[in-house]
């Protein structure tokens, strides 16, 4: 194997190792209107599926990105991949509820620890250049997932003709492959470590070192957390509910419609990733990105505008916010931090993920939302646009704070790892 492959090689297993997992994590919005229909589930407990998901990373996630930088990205992918396969199968299960709440938490515990480590090990790997490109194609390939839920409901008619459970059973599945790609990347990371990076091992995690990020590094947390809490709860829990129900789509068409985000995002992700690595300007596409969120709730709640427009606007938006974000959060931390920094984003991005779906359910049904009454979602989507436009704002504030460092910062087409020392006010 020659030495300038095995980084594309590991790209390619962390890619196939998240794939899976962002099928079962997008598996609730197809199976909602069944859960609604053959169980009698309420919307608030059909969003609390994707909120108590978000829970344990609450207080987890932060903890899962200090063990990251103690014991390994390959090991935390292989612990990770297991803990994602066990709570997709007790969601299959799935009865009694609580049972399937329990499978939900315990696959959003793997999960998200899975996904901070592969980020983690793909910036390891990619660390002599080219980490945006390989993130942006290592999102692309978790988009293929998110997608293929999508479009399962007219791939797999059958399937989903049989009730909820065979579907869920579907995607358990498809998570287990994960098992076995992260134990041919933890193979391989073992028997070639000098060929990544490797920062010097992180201290004794002290609470006053969460203090020690620059200005530039909150405004993108922020913006992650912000952005994260519209896009997942409208997208993968209420969106195929929203166009059935408003839109008189059928379940089908529905899928279909929703699917439209990631056939952009898969295509376009890679290209903002290769655009950022060759002209840096990561600020500016960051707030361009941000901007197209609260118009693309206004254009759904305000028009009849073809719903191709609002899900290809939001897909753009989707296409340059991750692929910029953590390559771009990587470049303003020390590298044994790396895992530290995506911890704690992700653990506060789980308290708006968790809030928004419950909060967007709730909403629903004080409002009455269904097909009896679809002006019911009016309320949802008014949150979604006002959580988006401060999104957007913490971009801006971004934006002009690197732009005060001209050659220095994120705005620039590299960074140095000394520059991080000059931000750290």
């Amino acid at each position: 194997m020659r030495e300038e492959h095995v980084k594309w090689i590991m790209l390619a297993l962390a890619a196939l190792t998240i794939m899976g997992s962002y099928y079962t994590y997008d598996s609730i919005a197809p199976v909602a209107g069944l859960l609604r229909d053959e169980r009698g589930f309420t919307q608030s407990q059909i969003g609390l599926l994707n909120a108590v998901f978000n829970l344990p990373n609450i207080a987890l996630a932060l903890i899962g990105g200090i063990l990251i930088d103690r014991i390994g990205a390959a090991k935390a992918i292989l612990i990770a991949a297991v803990i994602c396969t066990i709570g997709a199968t007790l969601t299959a299960v799935g009865e009694p509820y609580g049972l399937m709440l329990v499978g939900r938490l315990l696959f959003g515990l793997g999960n998200e620890t899975l996904y901070i480590a592969l980020l983690v090990g793909i910036a390891q790997w990619f660390h002599l250049g080219g980490g945006a490109l390989a993130i942006a194609l290592f999102f692309s390939m978790a988009r293929v997932g998110s997608y293929s839920a999508d479009k399962s409901t007219s791939w797999f008619a059958d399937v989903y003709a049989q009730g909820w459970q065979a579907p869920l059973w579907l995607a358990a599945g498809l998570t287990a492959t994960g098992v076995i790609t992260a134990v041919l990347y933890f193979m391989i990371d073992k028997k070639l470590p000098h060929l990544r990076a490797v920062g010097q091992k992180s201290e004794r995690f002290r609470l006053k070192d969460l203090t020690g990020f620059s200005r530039s590094f909150w405004y993108i947390l922020w913006l992650n957390v912000l952005f994260a809490s519209v896009f997942f709860p409208f997208r993968s829990t209420f969106s195929i509910q929203y166009f059935m129900d408003v839109k008189g789509m059928n379940l089908a068409d529905a899928g279909t419609a929703n699917s439209y985000v990631f056939v952009a995002a898969i295509f376009a992700t890679p290209l903002f990733g290769l655009l950022a690595d060759r002209i840096g300007l990561r600020a500016s596409l960051l707030t361009f990105a941000a901007a197209l969120m609260p118009l693309t709730f206004i254009l759904l709640a305000a028009t009849d505008y073809g719903l191709w427009v609002t899900t290809i606007l939001m897909g753009l938006s989707f296409s340059v916010i991750p692929a910029v974000i953590w390559p771009s959060t990587a470049m303003l931390v020390e590298k044994h931090r790396v895992g530290t920094a995506f911890g704690l984003i992700n653990m506060i991005q789980s308290l708006g993920l968790a809030a928004a779906n419950y909060g967007a359910g709730h909403l629903n049904d004080l409002f009455n939302a269904g097909p009896e009454n679809p002006e019911g979602y009016d309320a949802m989507l008014l949150m979604f646009a006002l959580l988006s436009l401060i999104a957007f704002i913490s971009t801006v504030l971004l934006l002009f704070r690197e732009r005060r460092q001209p050659g220095k910062g994120i705005e620039a087409r590299e960074i140095l790892q000394s520059d991080v020392s000059l931000q750290r006010h």
